[in-house]
């Protein structure tokens, strides 16, 4: 339990001792704030001219307008919080959110690649098969017709290789 605090303080040219559980430091800020305030209001000369009993009046007035006016703050500041609060709530739970639709878009991406990559892999195993048909097309139709027909025989009976060379030569034509 903190300890009880007696403080001497000069209030309007008037030692006075305080006590409470406050510090030193603190009991001595409340003096100086009631010390500001009679200063502030003796410079005024229709506060000045009232007897001391107006002028305490007056004083502990203002002082309580002060206290209601820092209490009015308070309330807003904390109205003014808890709405930052909420809003940062909300912004956090959209981050996140979004962040969970980012993953997700970087793992249907990822996997849109690897399909990108397979299919490459295979245009360019049919690339190379389609080159090989050629080379072999060229080399068959490159060569005197009963000699085509003898190596090609049990490959594809003879109406379709008769066939199949035009349809050779115009591939060729488009490489």
């Amino acid at each position: 339990m903190a300890t009880k605090n007696d403080t001497e303080v000069l209030i309007g040219g008037k030692v006075f001792t305080l006590s409470g559980y406050e510090s030193e430091e603190y009991l001595q800020r409340i003096a100086a704030y009631i010390n500001g305030k009679i200063s502030e209001y003796s410079k005024i000369d229709s506060y000045s001219r009232q007897s001391i009993d107006v002028q305490n009046i007056l004083l502990q007035l203002n002082i309580a307008d002060d206290y209601f006016k820092a209490r009015e703050k308070l309330e807003v500041l904390k109205s003014t919080s808890e709405d930052k609060d909420k809003e940062l709530y909300d912004v956090k739970h959209e981050l996140i959110t979004t962040q969970i639709k980012l993953k997700s878009l970087e793992e249907s991406l990822q996997k849109l690649r690897d399909e990108n990559n397979e299919n490459q892999k295979k245009i360019v195993k049919l690339e190379t098969e389609l080159g090989l048909m050629s080379e072999e097309d060229e080399f068959l139709d490159d060569l005197p017709e009963g000699e085509a027909e003898s190596l090609t025989e049990g490959a594809a009976p003879k109406a379709v290789r008769s066939a199949e060379a035009p349809a050779r030569k115009a591939r060729r034509k488009r490489h």
